[in-house]
């Protein structure tokens, strides 16, 4: 790996299938260890129930509020600077219960890969 600055382009957004929009900042085979993007959860919406084979998740809160379900555990809130870590081959999904728009990051180690992903 060589030493890089990242630009995102916010224009490459684009909306998820599992209900949430998706700003790809680092996901690149010349750094497998770690991808991350920002999510964007709209207020009202519930993200659909996935895992993530062989790949460890953890979301950083941003701005909005919300409820997390990981695995058999009970809904849980969360709000800005929470860090939510999800373990690779656990059920999860998170609700938007605020106004505002609920926005994190997603960081998986590895990176995230489109096979790995199971709806």
């Amino acid at each position: 790996m060589q030493a890089q600055l990242i630009k995102p382009n916010p224009a490459e957004e684009y909306f998820f299938d599992e209900g949430c929009f998706i700003l790809e900042l680092s996901n690149s085979a010349s750094d497998p260890d770690l991808s991350i993007a920002r999510a964007t959860v709209k207020p009202g919406v519930t993200t659909a129930s996935h895992r993530l084979r062989a790949t460890v998740e953890r979301y950083v809160i941003l701005s909005g509020t919300g409820n997390v379900e990981i695995g058999d555990a009970p809904p849980q809130a969360v709000a800005v600077g929470d860090v939510v870590i999800i373990p690779a081959g656990c059920p999860q999904c998170i609700t938007n219960t605020g106004s505002d728009d609920l926005v994190f990051l997603a960081l998986c180690t590895p990176r995230f890969l489109k096979e790995n992903y199971l709806g």
